[in-house]
């Protein structure tokens, strides 16, 4: 099993989304919104706000937990979908998941995603 994580614009959200939405057995996924900044630390943008004394970009986290034989094709249609070419697109990180168990029914590993 693998865990999906992915930066994503919030405008490209719903594009995303409804592309996730064609693939048979998606277990699922969590949507949070976010903020925080990449290497040009949120200064070279007009979408930036300030929050203290740092700016930050309003950002969207897709987070999934997936079967191995998913992830490249959940990983193309994200990268395919959030793409627009511009500075700030965002990141997609992959981790590998041990275990997962399902709290209602005590199902465990793939069965419980």
């Amino acid at each position: 099993m693998k865990e999906i994580k992915a930066i994503i614009r919030p405008f490209k959200l719903d594009d995303v989304i409804s592309e996730l939405h064609k693939i048979e057995d998606l277990p699922g996924l969590t949507i949070s919104d976010i903020k925080g900044f990449g290497r040009t630390k949120a200064q070279d943008t007009n979408l930036s706000f300030k929050d203290g004394l740092h700016n930050y970009v309003k950002k969207i986290k897709i987070e999934l937990i997936v079967k191995n034989n998913m992830v490249d094709k959940i990983i193309s249609i994200i990268q395919k979908t959030a793409y627009t070419g511009i500075p700030g697109d965002g990141k997609i990180f992959i981790a590998d998941i041990s275990d997962t168990i399902r709290i209602r029914t005590n199902e465990r590993g793939e069965e419980a995603i």
